[in-house]
Formats: C-alpha cells, sequence, structure tokens
C-alpha cells in the first residue's frame, strides 16, 4: 500500500524534483543499512537524553584537557572537535594505524557521538564492532564507556580516522 502511494507521488514528480526525492530516499537507506549492520552483530543501540551532556562534557575534560580556551577557539573546535587532532594539538595515531588500533581494543559497550546531534547512543555487545564499520559514517566520536581511548571518523576524506589512547 505504501509503496503505491510513493510511486504515485514519484509519478507525479518532475524530472528536476526526482534528484531531491533520490537524495531523501537514499539517506534513510544508507541509515537503516547502517542500523541494520550494527544490529546484525548483536550490538543494542540506545539513545541516552539525560546523560549525554554530561557524557560530552566528560568527553571533552577528558580527551581534550591540554586545550584551553583560546586554543580551543583558534582552531575550531566547537566546530569539530575532532580538529585537535587535524591540527595536531593532540597526539594520535590517524589513517590505517588508528583504525587498527581501534579494531584491536576489546569492546565491550561503547559510547557515540555525532558532532552534529544532542545526544549519545550507547552501543552494548560491541565486541564485534571495527572501525569500517564506521566508514559512511561522518564525524563520529566512538570511545568506551572508561574513557579511556577515542576513535573518531570526520567527514573530510585526507582528515583521520583518529585513535587516542590515554596513557596509563
Amino acid at each position: 500500500m505504501i509503496r503505491e502511494e510513493i510511486n504515485r507521488m514519484l509519478d507525479m514528480l518532475p524530472e528536476s524534483e526526482l534528484n531531491v526525492a533520490y537524495s531523501r530516499v537514499e539517506m534513510v537507506y544508507l541509515k537503516y543499512m547502517y542500523e541494520k549492520m550494527i544490529a546484525d552483530k548483536g550490538v543494542q543501540v540506545t539513545e541516552l537524553c539525560e546523560e549525554s551532556e554530561e557524557i560530552v562534557q566528560r568527553w571533552d575534560e577528558v580527551f581534550a584537557h591540554n586545550l584551553d580556551d583560546i586554543l580551543k577557539e583558534t582552531i575550531y573546535y566547537s566546530q569539530y572537535k575532532w580538529h585537535m587532532f587535524s591540527y595536531k594539538q593532540q597526539e594520535c595515531l590517524e589513517g590505517e594505524a588508528a583504525r587498527a588500533a581501534f579494531d584491536a581494543e576489546e569492546k565491550t559497550d561503547l559510547y557515540v557521538m555525532y558532532q552534529h546531534t544532542p545526544f549519545v547512543q550507547i552501543y552494548e555487545s560491541a565486541s564485534a564492532v571495527v572501525a569500517a564499520d564506521f566508514d559512511e559514517q561522518q564525524d563520529i566520536y566512538i570511545f568506551d564507556n572508561a574513557f579511556t581511548w577515542t576513535y573518531v571518523h570526520t567527514h573530510e576524506s585526507m582528515c583521520g580516522p583518529y585513535f587516542y589512547k590515554i596513557e596509563a
């Protein structure tokens, strides 16, 4: 029934509007395929509402502890937290080394946050998750619930991915 209604609407659109429709459907499709892939790995995803602000603040305190407000402004940290890595203000692994380090970490529960969304997600039973799972994601920050390491995949092909682990 719904497919027939969608087809009816698409048939009425001029060719110039079909590109818009396609890009929106593609976004829904890619989001669905990503969520399905994560679920197929046995990962349970829960969006955290009340805790999100505190988790983001803790990420900042732990992983960007060496950046003062002036430096944060200089490197446009508020636009993209990962600028601390691209501007070389925090030592980290990059590229394939970052991917390998992330894959080597033991994972149970992970926090996942996106740069431009307010809520953090928790990925439970995430042991099968690997860096390649996030290749199509943009400006995503993955970190363990003990805040000992973080993996970042950016929207820029020439930046990242990045992996940073707190020295013990």
